[in-house]
C-alpha cells in the first residue's frame, strides 16, 4: 500500500505528463453526494484524509486541504506529515479555494479536474478563477489514471423498492406529482441526478453508499416516459416490475449521456447546477433539440415535506429506537459499574447488538461517534480499533448514533457523566442543555428561515461569548440519508420552515483539548396556531430517550425551561413504557424524574 507521499508523487507525475499544473478534487461523486461511495473517494486516497464538503488541491510542490469547521481538529492531526497544508473554511486569514488559485494560476497554467465528479457550479467558479488569471481549465482523468491500486469497485449491492405502505405513495403518484412542478415551471424533462431525489421519486432502495440505503443512478423524466439509468441486473424481478408499473424504462448505468446525445424530440430540461455534474452538463449542451432551464431540483423540497404516512413511520422508527438506547444506557452503566473497562468502540459494538436485534432494522445510519472526554471536542471524531480511548471514570462520553429502519431514519445524541465532574464542565452541559431547550420550545410566525431559528438556539452561549462551528441542525431523509436539505438551521439558510419539515436540534460546546458537548433530538415542525396576527409553527420531539440531568445546574435553568425537561421526560416515559421491560421500566422511571 502506497503512502500518501508516495500517491502524491504519482499524481505530480501525471499531471506533468499531461501539462496540467494544479488539480483539484472535490468530496463528491457524479451525483454531488455528501457520502461518496468507496470508488469515487480521491480525496481520501490522496490526503489520507475522510471527511465531506472539502476540496483536495495538487500542485508541482504544494499541496492543501480545504476543511469546514467540523473536521478542523482532525484535519490537522491527519494531514500533518504528508506535505498537505489543513486549510480551515470560513476564519479570517485563511484564502478561499479561488483566492488560493488565483496566487498560483498565471497565463497559460492549466487547472485540471474530472467533469464527472464536478458538480457544474463549482466548474463554473474555477473556470471564472481561470479566466481572470488568463489560465486554462481542463477535464483531465488523473484519478482513473493513478488510482489503480486497490480502488474500490463501483458498488452494485441489490435494489429494491420501499413499500407504499412505508412511503405513503407509489413511484407512479411521484412522478405525477412531479410532471405537475415542471409544468408549473414551464419545463418538460428533469435529470434527476442526486441519490436521495431519486431514492425518494422511486422508492428506490439498495446499499451502494455505506450505512445510507441508496442506488447508484440516475433518471430522466419528461412527460412521455422515464429512464432509470442503473446496473439493472441488480433489481429483482418484483422490483422490475412494480418500476414497470409505474411507467419507468430501465438503462445501464453509463448509458444517459449517449442517452441524451441521441434525443431527436425537443425538450425544455429543468438542471440543477449545485448536483449536476459537469460532463452530464457538457453532453446536454451538446444537442440542440434541448433547451435548458437552470433551477433548484424540485424534488429536494417535495421530499423535505413529510407526508403523514412517512411521519407515522417515523415515529414508529423513533420508538424502537428509543427502546434500543434504553438498552444500551442501561449494559454501558452496568459494565462501567462493574469495573469493566470499556473503550469508545465498544459503544458501537453494544448499540448495534440492539438496533439490529428489531426486525425492521436496515442499517446504521452513520459511523457511531462515541467520543470520551477532549476526543468529544473534534465533532465527527471517528473512534478506530487500536487508537481508540478507554473510557475513563470521569468527564463526559458523547455518543452520536443513528439506525436506518423501514419505518425511518434516526439520528441522535447523547452526552453522559461517566464520572466526577467539574463545576465548568456542569455549566458547558447546562448551556448546551439551555440551547437545546430553547429550540425545542421554539414558536414563530409562519415565514421564518433556517438561519433566523437558529439564532434562537445560540443565545445562551452567545451572553458569554461562545459559539459552535458548526450548524445547530439538519434533515433527516425517510428510510435515507442522515443528512438532508434544503431546511437546515444553519446562520445562512434561507428555506422557510413549514409543517412537515423534519430537522435536528444539536447545539454543542466543543473546547479543544478540554471538552465536547452535544444533546440532539429530532424534531418536526407542525402547527402551532393561528392569531390575528397570523399563522404560527412549532416543533414537536421525534426523538424520545432520557437526557442525562446528574449534569445539570438546575439554578441555571429557567422555570420555563425546567418545566419543558420535566414533560419531555414525562413523555419519554410514558411512549418507551409499552415496549420495554419491568426491569427497563424502572431504570427509565428514574431517568425521566422530574428536576
Amino acid at each position: 500500500m502506497k503512502t500518501v507521499p508516495e500517491r502524491l508523487s504519482a499524481l505530480r507525475e501525471a499531471m506533468a505528463q499531461a501539462g496540467c499544473d494544479a488539480y483539484i478534487m472535490p468530496s463528491s461523486d457524479p451525483h454531488s453526494s455528501e457520502y461518496a461511495p468507496a470508488h469515487y473517494t480521491a480525496w481520501e486516497y490522496f490526503s489520507g484524509f475522510s471527511c465531506e464538503n472539502s476540496n483536495l488541491i495538487v500542485t508541482a510542490d504544494e499541496a492543501a486541504m480545504w476543511v469546514d469547521g467540523r473536521f478542523f481538529g482532525a484535519a490537522d492531526t491527519a494531514l500533518a506529515g504528508t506535505g498537505i497544508a489543513s486549510m480551515h473554511m470560513g476564519v479570517e486569514g485563511v484564502p478561499t479555494v479561488s483566492e488560493w488559485l488565483g496566487e498560483r494560476l498565471t497565463s497559460g497554467k492549466v487547472l485540471g479536474y474530472c467533469a464527472e465528479t464536478m458538480p457544474l457550479k463549482q466548474m463554473r467558479q474555477l473556470a471564472d478563477v481561470c479566466e481572470k488569471q488568463e489560465a486554462k481549465l481542463a477535464d483531465l482523468p488523473l484519478v482513473d489514471q493513478v488510482w489503480v491500486e486497490d480502488r474500490p469497485a463501483l458498488p452494485a449491492t441489490d435494489a429494491w423498492i420501499l413499500d407504499a405502505s412505508y412511503a405513503g405513495k407509489t413511484p407512479a403518484e411521484k412522478l405525477a406529482l412531479l410532471r405537475g412542478k415542471l409544468l408549473k415551471k414551464e419545463c418538460t424533462a428533469i435529470l434527476v441526478t442526486k441519490l436521495d431525489s431519486l431514492a425518494w421519486l422511486l422508492n428506490l432502495r439498495a446499499a451502494d453508499v455505506e450505512d445510507t440505503p441508496y442506488a447508484l443512478a440516475f433518471c430522466y423524466v419528461d412527460f412521455d416516459t422515464a429512464v432509470l439509468f442503473m446496473d439493472t441486473s441488480r433489481l429483482s424481478a418484483d422490483a422490475a416490475e412494480q418500476l414497470a408499473q409505474s411507467g419507468v424504462k430501465t438503462a445501464g448505468y453509463n448509458e444517459m449521456p449517449a442517452y441524451l446525445a441521441e434525443a431527436t424530440n425537443e425538450q425544455t430540461v429543468l438542471i440543477d447546477p449545485s448536483s449536476l455534474n459537469a460532463a452530464l452538463y457538457n453532453a446536454l449542451c451538446d444537442n440542440d433539440y434541448y433547451s435548458i432551464v437552470e433551477d433548484a431540483d424540485p424534488i429536494s423540497m417535495m421530499k423535505a415535506i413529510k407526508n403523514e404516512t412517512e411521519l407515522t413511520c417515523t415515529r414508529r422508527a423513533h420508538l424502537i429506537d428509543g427502546a434500543a438506547m434504553v438498552r444500551f444506557q442501561m449494559e454501558l452503566e452496568q459494565r462501567l459499574a462493574s469495573g469493566e473497562v470499556l473503550r469508545e468502540t465498544d459503544v458501537d459494538t453494544i448499540l448495534h447488538k440492539y438496533r439490529s436485534s428489531a426486525s425492521k432494522f436496515i442499517t446504521e445510519s452513520f459511523p457511531t461517534i462515541a467520543a470520551w472526554g477532549s476526543n468529544a471536542a473534534m465533532m465527527h471524531y471517528a473512534p478506530k480499533v487500536g487508537s481508540d480511548a478507554e473510557i475513563q471514570r470521569k468527564g463526559y462520553l458523547l455518543v452520536d448514533s443513528g439506525a436506518t429502519y423501514y419505518d425511518g431514519t434516526t439520528d441522535i445524541t447523547r452526552t453522559y457523566a461517566v464520572g466526577p465532574l467539574t463545576e465548568e464542565e456542569k455549566l458547558d452541559y447546562t448551556r448546551v442543555l439551555r440551547c437545546h431547550i430553547d429550540v425545542a420550545m421554539a414558536v414563530w410566525r409562519e415565514g421564518a428561515t433556517g438561519g433566523e431559528l437558529d439564532m434562537i438556539a445560540r443565545q445562551p452561549l452567545w451572553r458569554h461569548m461562545l459559539d459552535y462551528r458548526c450548524g445547530t441542525g439538519h434533515g433527516v431523509a425517510h428510510v435515507g440519508a442522515v443528512h438532508e436539505g434544503p431546511q437546515s438551521l444553519r446562520p445562512h439558510n434561507e428555506i422557510v420552515f413549514v409543517p412537515g419539515m423534519v430537522i435536528t436540534d444539536e447545539p454543542g460546546i466543543y473546547e479543544e483539548g478540554r471538552v465536547g458537548i452535544r444533546i440532539e433530538n429530532e424534531l418536526v415542525c407542525m402547527e402551532a396556531g393561528k392569531s390575528e396576527y397570523g399563522r404560527f409553527l412549532r416543533f414537536e420531539p421525534l426523538t424520545f430517550v432520557p437526557i442525562d440531568v446528574s449534569c445539570v445546574l438546575p439554578e441555571e435553568l429557567t422555570r420555563e425551561e425546567k418545566d419543558w425537561l420535566n414533560d419531555y421526560h414525562a413523555q419519554v416515559l410514558e411512549n418507551l413504557t409499552p415496549l420495554l421491560n419491568e426491569k427497563e421500566i424502572e431504570w427509565l422511571r428514574v431517568k425521566c424524574a422530574a428536576i
